[in-house]
């Protein structure tokens, strides 16, 4: 064991909101942070590139590589479940697709966690969420009433278009899903190219965004390839700290214990500790450090400190149903890579201008719609790839190609997150749940009908869309649900499993599966925040790494007063 180094702060997890945290608490010169990252650095060259996510997800030196339990809803499958394991964290490695989500959203969360707050905001309504996004970003086409100029996270328009994504767009005009400026506005029936964080054409992580520029400072360490191995807790309750949620807690997290270089090294923090894991690393480490469901921790002869159900329950994600249309007539990613001069036109293009398909996310092009007339907003996404291949990984198909995958954005399956062993180096056990629930089954069968009357629109006819996946034979109800469950795979945005929920005067969480109060501290346990996508009640109707950013922000405010 190493002497124990001593902080105020100690971070776990330099993802998005890990390294948020981290600029805003070593603001103060007077407070030492200690970011930790079980990862490496983020200085690869395929992580800057756009196009490089081909490179960094499934790869051990940029993803945790973690495989879901065999999956009812999946047809027993089992999945590939991407997280970021570098600086960065998953915004070193994701889509780049820079969404708010829904005012509606946010109305979810109010409402689940008694915070006005929490709600959209702008004149005449209660709630700070725009106003926080706004102040957060750097948008390409300055301030207006919807964005903000001069922040830390860049927003640019993609730098590449596509003639098929385009016939695409027209095509859902003409079924009812109009053209459309932008996502972010608080309401997102339409279609329109998604925009990204980058800068310049090159992937503009959180790291980029908030931890580099203030890596000079001689009050924040960050420590690399360290891996988080239980917290540290004792009974020094103290007076101060006593609110919230931790107004009842009887134990106080000190500490974190560390597998750092081969060495087993203790940290030690005066004020708190933040997780910021993720929404598969933060409940992970909380149940083999004692906090989680009794009964379970009890199995795997995992000392109990406090019984928290709710840890590493409610787990939420997007289910993405890709279907795959053979195309003629139109450059697709398929038909550009496999000659090698267009192949290293692409290469020139990037080198030199910065623009081109080495700059596209791998989606670019969304549509949004209610699968129901009645809903307050749109429940429905596609991401409409320029491409195809038999599953992530794997080559491109040999023939030119898209593929328009449709999304249930509020799923009302629910899984978790297990340990596996009271070992924490053991990865923990991750069963999704999808399509676990007749509404989810029937949304999926909506989706997959509505993507074939956009793909039968006259828009695309000159393209002679040709269905290959789910494939032409399959009509019925039954074999569309069937099909969803073959075809469906994560679209990597896992959110809840130690969700915010409302609390009582004494401080006691009003529902069982309440982790964490408004303010991201957790129930129990004084000295404890977890600051990440875990901390969602609802999963957000949309990507998820925007909605991160702005409940670290929130957290970050609350913790400097």
């Amino acid at each position: 064991m190493s002497p124990v180094a001593e902080f105020d702060f100690v971070i776990v997890g330099a993802g998005s909101a890990g390294c948020l945290l981290a600029n805003r608490l070593s603001a103060d010169p007077g407070r030492r942070v200690l970011l930790i990252e079980a990862g490496g650095k983020d200085n690869w060259f395929w992580i800057k590139v756009p196009v490089g996510y081909l490179y960094t997800i499934a790869n051990p030196r940029t993803d945790w590589c973690f495989t879901t339990e065999p999956d009812p809803g999946l047809a027993g499958r089992s999945i590939h479940y991407a997280r970021g394991r570098v600086i960065g964290g998953s915004s070193s490695i994701n889509a780049m697709i820079h969404m708010r989500g829904q005012a509606s959203d946010y109305d979810l969360w109010a409402q689940a966690t008694g915070d006005e707050r929490w709600r959209w905001g702008g004149p005449g309504c209660p709630g700070e969420t725009l106003a926080i996004y706004k102040e957060l970003e750097d948008y390409f086409a300055g301030a207006d009433d919807m964005h903000g100029a001069g922040g830390e996270i860049r927003v640019e328009r993609p730098r590449v278009r596509w003639k098929i994504l385009d016939a695409w767009q027209a095509a859902a005009a003409q079924v009812g899903i109009e053209p459309i400026e932008e996502f972010n506005r608080g309401y997102n029936a339409g279609s329109a190219y998604f925009h990204v964080n980058q800068r310049r054409g090159r992937r503009w992580s959180m790291a980029d965004a908030f931890l580099h520029p203030v890596a000079h400072r001689p009050n924040l360490t960050v420590y690399t390839h360290a891996q988080a191995l239980r917290l540290l807790m004792d009974g020094d309750v103290r007076e101060h700290q006593r609110r919230g949620a931790w107004t009842t807690a009887q134990q106080r997290v000190n500490g974190v214990r560390l597998l750092k270089d081969g060495h087993i090294i203790d940290v030690r923090a005066r004020r708190e500790v933040i997780l910021s894991a993720g929404a598969i690393g933060s409940p992970h480490l909380m149940q083999v450090s004692g906090l989680g469901p009794a009964g379970l921790l009890a199995e795997h002869g995992v000392p109990l400190v406090v019984d928290l159900p709710g840890v590493g329950a409610n787990l939420q994600d997007h289910l993405q149903l890709r279907t795959v249309y053979r195309v003629r007539g139109a450059p697709t990613v398929n038909t550009l890579y496999r000659n090698w001069i267009t192949r290293a036109g692409m290469g020139l293009q990037y080198l030199l201008l910065r623009s081109g398909p080495m700059t596209m996310p791998p989606s670019t092009l969304g549509a949004f719609m209610k699968s129901d007339p009645a809903l307050a907003s749109p429940d429905l996404e596609w991401h409409v790839q320029p491409l195809s291949l038999p599953k992530f990984g794997e080559p491109l198909h040999p023939f030119g190609a898209i593929t328009p995958s449709v999304c249930n954005l509020r799923p009302t399956s629910r899984g978790h997150v297990r340990i596996a062993s009271g070992d924490p180096l053991t990865d923990p056990k991750i069963l999704c749940n999808y399509l676990s629930t007749d509404e989810d089954r029937h949304i999926a069968v909506k989706g997959l009908r509505m993507t074939r009357r956009i793909m039968a629109a006259s828009a695309l006819a000159r393209y002679d869309p040709q269905e290959l996946l789910p494939g032409p034979q399959l009509v019925s109800d039954d074999q569309l649900q069937k099909a969803a469950g073959e075809l469906g795979t994560t679209i990597f945005h896992p959110v809840g499993t130690c969700a915010m929920g409302a609390f009582d005067a004494r401080g006691r969480p009003q529902s069982a599966a309440a982790v964490l109060d408004t303010d991201c501290r957790a129930y129990g346990v004084a000295g404890l925040r977890v600051v990440d996508a875990s901390a969602m009640p609802f999963i957000i109707s949309g990507n998820t790494n925007a909605p991160v950013m702005l409940i670290a922000e929130r957290a970050a405010r609350a913790i400097v007063g």
